[in-house]
């Protein structure tokens, strides 16, 4: 009795193997593992979009928390946008 179980066992994880890798084909798991490692070197340049490209003169983004320059002429810890007789 414990051989036809053993016989039963093997045959139904036998079919559940198959009926997984049948799955993942259709899944599409297999369709390409060459293709992306090999896409992944070819230049798109199409792809880029006139807004992606920055003018060489464009000015750097404001960093959080960074003090104004200071304009020439003012006192020391005067700051440049700072008008006459406005209080630091």
């Amino acid at each position: 009795m414990s051989l036809g179980l053993l016989v039963f066992l093997s045959l139904m994880l036998g079919v559940a193997a198959w009926l997984f890798f049948v799955w993942t084909v259709k899944s599409g798991q297999y369709d390409d593992p060459e293709g992306p490692k090999y896409r992944m070197l070819e230049d798109d340049e199409d792809a880029r979009t006139p807004a992606e490209v920055k003018p060489r003169d464009a000015k750097p983004p404001e960093r959080q928390g960074a003090k104004p320059p200071e304009r020439q002429g003012a006192k020391p810890g005067e700051r440049q946008d700072a008008k006459p007789g406005d209080k630091p």
